[in-house]
């Protein structure tokens, strides 16, 4: 079942003086259940891509559909307030959006429990390490009960060592979760670690260069595919699509 389609979307910024395109005939679409990567160069218009799928931006032109409009956003930084405890901050999207039942308030703390952070719900943000900091941020994403997760390089902020442990966190709660996701991301291995599909994206403006069907999604974890021996392969190919040397 198709989840997210983008047809022919155009999203052009006005100032006095100017106008900038960031994005031009924008056309995708996203299945039930996929982990799928945006993956462009810094400053293609990534993140404003993410914002009009999240209807925080109206395009310009064309159309973009989702299914039943539940969507959960996922920032390159946590976000967490150094004023609330776990408890309050994973409760904090219910109550923005006037769900704080008991039921959802149940969900949540079971998320918690199930992903091994339960003994932090009394704690506050800065007793909690980097990595579980976006285990936090993603649980709290989780218990609003989206059916889309957009994911704005969400592990932009870690090191690296802490990044390769997090993208097997967070793709194995995704997955156990039957979540659908779009990650946003300039980093190719990255992608090739997460993703299903990996829709590359040109230079300023965004267009769709090609579509690339992944070859390790049999592979379970993040961390096996980057083990695996088509990982540096299909990384070399990636990068010459991000290069402009295919075409």
């Amino acid at each position: 079942m198709k989840i997210l389609e983008l047809k022919n979307v155009q999203k052009i910024f006005y100032t006095k003086t100017q106008e900038t395109t960031a994005v031009e005939n924008l056309s995708f679409e996203v299945q039930n259940g996929e982990f799928v990567a945006l993956l462009g160069p810094s400053g293609c218009g990534k993140t404003t891509i993410l914002s009009l799928i999240a209807g925080l931006l109206e395009p310009t032109k064309g159309e973009i559909s989702v299914h039943q409009n539940a969507i959960g956003y996922m920032l390159q930084r946590d976000q967490l307030f150094p004023f609330r405890t776990i408890r309050r901050n994973i409760l904090l999207g219910l109550e923005i959006q006037h769900k704080l039942t008991p039921d959802n308030v149940e969900n949540a703390y079971n998320l918690l429990h199930k992903y091994g952070l339960w003994e932090y719900v009394n704690s506050y943000p800065n007793a909690l390490s980097g990595g579980m900091r976006q285990r936090v941020a993603l649980i709290r994403t989780l218990a609003t009960n989206p059916e889309l997760l957009l994911l704005d390089e969400p592990f932009s902020a870690l090191d690296f060592q802490t990044r390769l442990s997090v993208c097997d966190d967070v793709y194995d709660i995704i997955k156990k979760e039957h979540k659908t996701a779009l990650l946003v991301t300039h980093d190719i291995s990255e992608a090739l670690s997460m993703a299903d599909r990996i829709i590359v994206l040109t230079k300023r403006p965004a267009k769709v260069l090609t579509i690339w069907e992944s070859n390790l999604k049999d592979i379970p974890t993040p961390l096996g595919r980057r083990e695996s021996p088509l990982f540096g392969k299909d990384f070399e190919l990636l990068h010459g699509y991000l290069r402009g040397g295919v075409v």
